[in-house]
């Protein structure tokens, strides 16, 4: 809660504004060209194949055309998030890191590695794993509730995968890094949720990689700086 409450506040900064609406512009464009060029192919292919060819055997051929459609409009949704998470990660979190290294977070030293091939190379493993994700757990898609809840866990790991890494490569050493990711492991996977959660809304889901990208940020600079201290904080009369 604290994050995402650090994160609101961050937009009160017109260069934060700059830094989240780039990948939106680019997500919103994106979903729209795959939409126009995609969805009817992808729907034709989904109907073709196990498990809607089964449906559509069973005598069910209006459940498997809204499940392909569905589907349809989920994969280009992931693919456009994917794409526009990889840009947050690579080209936005270093601007937004160094921005709050340098203002909300400036007694948090960097002590770990500034290496843009070792962020890179996580962000597109972790989309590579994201990828086999989806479509290892196609077949579950005809169980009911599974095709909302599956694409949610997928993203919220993905989420996790990508910027809690970037968030502190640069600031935690591989020991700290490590501590983190054991002790606050289930609060790094909420915020996953959550903002997978916010990518599913209207408007400000196209927002969400970036915002993602400085809500980890803010979450990993603050668990180094209670781990360094060990003591509590005060920061711009905030009383933890």
């Amino acid at each position: 809660m604290l994050a995402l409450m650090r994160t609101l506040g961050s937009l009160r900064h017109g260069r934060v504004w700059g830094y989240v609406l780039a990948p939106a512009l680019f997500s919103l464009v994106l979903w729209v060209a795959l939409a126009i060029w995609g969805l009817g192919r992808l729907v034709d292919w989904l109907l073709g194949h196990p498990p809607m060819t089964l449906l559509i055997g069973w005598g069910v051929a209006w459940l498997a055309h809204i499940l392909a459609y569905l589907g349809g409009w989920m994969a280009i949704f992931a693919c456009a998030y994917l794409t526009t998470s990889l840009l947050a990660a690579l080209i936005v979190m270093p601007l937004l890191l160094k921005h709050l290294s340098a203002t909300e977070y400036r007694d948090v030293a960097p002590m770990g590695k500034d290496s843009f091939a070792a962020a890179a190379g996580n962000s597109l493993w972790a989309s590579l794993l994201f990828i086999a994700g989806w479509l290892l757990t196609l077949p579950l898609w005809i169980i009911p509730g599974l095709s909302l809840i599956l694409p949610l866990l997928l993203m919220a790991w993905l989420n996790r995968r990508t910027f809690a890494y970037d968030a502190l490569s640069l600031h935690a050493t591989a020991e700290e890094w490590r501590a983190i990711r054991r002790q606050h492991g289930s609060p790094l996977f909420v915020l996953g949720l959550t903002m997978a959660l916010f990518a599913h809304l209207p408007v400000l889901g196209l927002l969400v990689p970036a915002l993602a990208a400085l809500s980890f940020v803010h979450f990993g600079l603050e668990a180094l700086r209670r781990a360094r201290r060990g003591a509590v904080v005060s920061i711009e009369g905030e009383r933890l």
